[in-house]
C-alpha cells in the first residue's frame, strides 16, 4: 500500500509537469505577455486590476492581488500596486448571496468598485462559472478589459474575454496549478515593465 501511495503521488507530479510542458509546446504561455502589456498600460493610466474565482480560484485571485499590493519578490521593495480580489468580506458575500443570489456576487462587486479603463481577470477552471461570467459581461459593458484564466476549451466564459490563458487540461487540480504559475509569471512581467518605465521604484527596506 505504501508503494502504491508513493506511485500515486509521483504520478500527480508527472501529470502537473506534463500539462506545463504542453503549455510550452503549444505556445499557450505567449498570451501572458500580451495580457501583461495591457495591464501595464492600464495601471500607468491610474487604473487597477480586479480578480475573482471560486474555491481554489478565489484563493488564487486573493493571492495574486496580495502580491501586487504588498510584495511579489523579496528583493523588490516598491510601492504597492492597485489590485483587488472581488471576493470581499463574509458580510458582503453572504448579504449578496441572500439578497440577490450568489450568481450576482462578482457582478455586484465589480459594478460598485470598477471603472472604465480597469482590467478584470476572471479565473474559472471549467470556463462555465456563472458568477464569473456575469462579472465578465458587466465588465464589457463598463469598458473594462476582460482577461480569462480558463481550462479545457475555455467554456462559455471564452466568448467574453478580450484575451485568455487556457490550460490544455480538463483536470481541475492541474489547471489550478498552471493558473497560479501563469499568475506569478504575469505579475512578475507587469512588475518588471513598471520598473523599466520608472512608474515604480526600488525602495529601502525601512520604508
Amino acid at each position: 500500500m505504501e508503494l502504491e501511495n508513493s506511485n500515486n503521488i509521483k504520478h500527480l507530479f508527472e501529470e502537473s509537469i506534463s500539462v506545463k510542458k504542453k503549455i510550452l509546446e503549444l505556445g499557450v504561455f505567449n498570451i501572458i505577455e500580451k495580457i501583461g502589456d495591457e495591464i501595464v498600460s492600464s495601471i500607468q493610466k491610474g487604473n487597477k486590476i480586479m480578480l475573482c474565482g471560486n474555491g481554489g480560484s478565489a484563493a488564487d485571485a486573493q493571492h495574486l492581488a496580495a502580491e501586487m499590493i504588498v510584495r511579489l519578490r523579496p528583493k523588490n521593495n516598491r510601492e504597492g500596486l492597485p489590485a483587488i480580489a472581488l471576493a470581499q468580506d463574509t458580510s458582503t458575500i453572504t448579504a449578496c448571496g441572500n439578497d440577490f443570489g450568489f450568481d450576482q456576487l462578482y457582478r455586484r462587486t465589480l459594478e460598485a468598485l470598477g471603472k472604465s479603463g480597469d482590467c478584470f481577470i476572471g479565473i474559472t477552471t471549467s470556463g462555465n462559472s456563472i458568477n464569473v461570467i456575469n462579472a465578465m459581461q458587466a465588465a464589457k459593458a463598463m469598458n473594462i478589459r476582460v482577461f480569462g484564466f480558463l481550462g479545457a476549451n475555455g467554456g462559455k466564459a471564452l466568448q467574453y474575454c478580450d484575451k485568455a490563458f487556457i490550460v490544455p487540461s480538463s483536470n481541475t487540480g492541474r489547471i489550478q496549478e498552471s493558473h497560479i504559475t501563469a499568475g506569478h509569471a504575469l505579475m512578475e512581467y507587469v512588475e518588471d515593465r513598471l520598473f523599466e518605465s520608472g512608474y515604480i521604484n526600488l525602495q529601502s527596506k525601512e520604508q
